[in-house]
């Protein structure tokens, strides 16, 4: 991360707000999105913190490749617009992100 960048360690379970999955622990890294539709709720200012104060689901708008870091999700909240990347969950051996869902987003964004 960058310079001045704080993360926290989170990783809970959670409902989608969404979809309404229930989103279990992950196995490899803090889950911050649905492995199923791929939303997630802005709730961070740096990853883990929950100090944003929005709240607005984030829409999984689309999906780059990252050199170092894999293939992200591009999210952009509903509500305020801020955007977002997150890693995709591929090798999660608790509950992986849907390839399906991925390739989905590239399909129609083009990335």
């Amino acid at each position: 991360m960058g310079e001045g960048r704080k993360f926290t360690d989170r990783n809970e379970q959670f409902t989608c707000r969404n979809c309404g999955a229930e989103v279990p622990p992950s196995a490899t890294s803090c889950r911050n999105h649905c492995p199923h539709c791929l939303y997630s709720v802005h709730l961070d200012v740096n990853p883990g913190d929950r100090q944003a104060s929005c709240g607005g689901l984030m829409a999984p708008v689309a999906v780059d490749y990252h050199s170092k870091k894999g293939y992200q999700i591009v999210h952009r909240c509903l509500v305020c617009g801020a955007e977002r990347r997150n890693v995709a969950a591929l090798e999660d051996r608790t509950a992986p992100d849907s390839l399906e869902a991925l390739l989905s987003i590239m399909a129609r964004t083009g990335r």
